[in-house]
């Protein structure tokens, strides 16, 4: 019993010396060392996403009550279709040269006693167009406007002669911008319901919280950044609204997939932690939604030079502006606000809390506490390195006097005190 209970201790003392080196004796300086953009192509940790995720929120939470408050104390600036008014435009080429926005805006002034909300030039060379928006107008007000246009300009016609004709005008009613507003808030509320059905049975109801939660962040943050800069809103703009959610909500399921990918059976593996495994998934997903950003912000930024130099602004800059904000504004909520949302929520459960423990209590022998950093490895390389190489292949800690999976046990006859010739 005696020798039996020697050679179970030789055993043990053999099996403890499978364990990797102290991080801090290692040498790396032989190691080739990747530049970041290398390491940001190749997704080998060129971010601490996970691990720095306090401060990502604190951003994010200054980022959404910026937003909160330019939209309670400012407001938006809302086109005529929600406000309702009227609108006059002729073109810009008149019998005394071409018309200029101050030109008319004095006109309007002097003909009814008030200035107007705003005078745009629509459009470019000669189809250029003046665009006049004002409060509601009488029938009265708006023929004695047309008058004083051309009596003032002469605008021209297609065959080169002055016609008032080319001066037009419209009533817009506020009430067809209230029924686009509910229209929107319903299908908004559609579109939510049916993404988080979708993400709750495709993945598990931490990624649907935490998506929605998303989509709700950007929802906010786009909205303030209209309020804030003062871009008008209008029906274009809810629609691409719309759109970007969808965007927003595709950029987010691609680094939950590979999220999803990573900690498949994470439980029964000590080499990382799930935010370790997270922070990766996030890190090899970097360029693709940096390559999805960059496709979809190309055409929309086409998509606003044409309407700006040749078109002029009209619905389709309204539509593609919001689309660059909210594809600016999706790509950073997926990778510094989604992700790291999920892992927070993830951490709260038994499961993780259990698993993250056995992972660090496995690398007390090799890693002091100061080496690891809550919720992400500072290098995740390195911390793989500190995992004892049993836990490396997916073993259990030693108990008691039980060789671990990674030993040789000794063979029967063979003095303790030495080892076999392949151990050497």
């Amino acid at each position: 019993m005696a020798k039996d209970a020697a050679d179970d201790t030789s055993v043990d003392s053999k099996s403890t010396a499978v364990e990797a080196p102290d991080l801090e004796t290692v040498d790396t300086s032989g190691a080739p060392k990747h530049g970041f953009f290398v390491r940001l192509y190749t997704g080998t940790g060129a971010f601490e996403v996970i691990g720095r995720r306090k401060m990502w929120y604190a951003i994010s939470g200054v980022i959404v009550l910026a937003c909160i408050l330019s939209i309670a104390l400012k407001g938006f600036t809302f086109g005529i279709d929600f406000q309702g008014g009227t609108k006059v435009s002729m073109p810009t080429a008149g019998q005394n040269g071409t018309v200029t926005t101050q030109q008319v805006e004095d006109v309007f002034s002097k003909t009814l006693g008030r200035a107007p909300e705003s005078v745009v030039l629509v459009g470019n060379g000669g189809s250029a167009t003046v665009q006049i928006r004002s409060e509601a107008l009488t029938n009265q007000q708006t023929e004695q406007l047309r008058n004083a246009l051309f009596d003032a300009f002469k605008p021209k016609a297609g065959n080169g002669q002055p016609d008032k004709a080319t001066i037009s005008d419209s009533a817009v009613s506020e009430t067809w911008g209230d029924q686009i507003t509910k229209k929107a808030l319903i299908a908004l509320g559609v579109f939510l319901v049916l993404a988080a059905i979708y993400i709750t049975f495709r993945y598990e109801r931490y990624m649907a919280i935490s998506a929605l939660a998303t989509l709700v962040f950007d929802l906010v943050v786009t909205a303030g950044v209209y309020s804030i800069v003062g871009f008008e809103v209008t029906p274009a703009t809810v629609i691409g609204l719309l759109t970007i959610l969808g965007f927003s909500l595709y950029d987010t399921v691609i680094v939950f997939d590979k999220v999803e990918e990573n900690t498949h059976g994470f439980e029964h593996t000590t080499r990382r932690t799930f935010a370790e495994q997270a922070n990766l998934a996030v890190n090899q997903t970097f360029m693709r939604s940096i390559n999805t950003s960059l496709i979809s912000v190309l055409p929309i930024v086409a998509l606003i030079v044409v309407a700006v130099w040749l078109l002029g602004v009209g619905t389709l800059m309204d539509l593609a502006l919001v689309q660059l904000v909210g594809v600016i504004v999706g790509t950073y909520s997926s990778i510094f606000f989604a992700t790291p949302l999920l892992v927070s929520l993830r951490e709260r459960t038994d499961l993780v809390r259990t698993h993250t423990r056995r992972v660090l209590n496995r690398r007390k022998p090799s890693a002091t506490a100061s080496d690891v950093v809550t919720g992400g490895a500072a290098d995740l390389d390195e911390a793989a390195e500190a995992v004892p190489a049993e836990a490396a292949i997916g073993g259990t800690p030693s108990v008691g006097n039980k060789p671990s999976p990674g030993a040789r046990p000794a063979r029967p006859g063979r003095p303790t005190g030495k080892r076999s010739p392949r151990g050497r």
